[in-house]
């Protein structure tokens, strides 16, 4: 018996990738039909600047050319959450900003308030570069150990 396991024809990992996605899709939709964040709940959302769909003013491309994280928690307005993406405008440096991101290029989404934490699989050849924090406004939150963070990483064996 052999201890390689065959290729999959079904992609598990983009289905599964899809439906943690949408998480992030539902929470965000909740908090745009409640008008504002719940208790001390706030979210950090890290994206990739380069994805198809991303829409940000070029000097935040300039700034993060491959991956950003944005903090929504006080200052942010104009959320609206379609199926395949949400918009939100921000402040950076006290200048706004409205930002187009699709789920699909999201690579991890926080929730510091509670220990929630999802982290998206990045391919090899998109392995995210260092960069800035997004400075719009958010305080800086160290995540304990301990918290509740969900990886999915569905490696091909070779």
């Amino acid at each position: 018996m052999s201890d390689d396991l065959p290729d999959s024809l079904i992609p598990y990992d983009e289905i599964v990738q899809e439906a943690l996605r949408a998480v992030v899709g539902r929470v965000l939709g909740e908090v745009e039909h409640s008008g504002g964040l719940p208790g001390a709940h706030h979210f950090y959302i890290t994206f990739k600047t380069q994805a198809p769909g991303v829409d940000i003013p070029k000097h935040l491309m300039e700034r993060f050319p491959d991956e950003m994280t944005v903090v929504l928690q006080n200052k942010f307005w104009d959320l609206n959450v379609s199926n395949a993406h949400f918009e939100v405008s921000l402040t950076f440096n006290q200048v706004a900003a409205h930002l187009v991101i699709p789920f699909s290029a999201i690579t991890a989404f926080v929730d510091p308030a509670v220990n929630f934490a999802l982290q998206f699989q990045v391919q090899a050849d998109e392995a995210p570069q260092p960069h800035d924090a997004a400075e719009n406004d958010a305080p800086q939150v160290t995540n304990e150990d301990g918290s509740n963070v969900v990886t999915v990483d569905f490696g091909k064996k070779k």
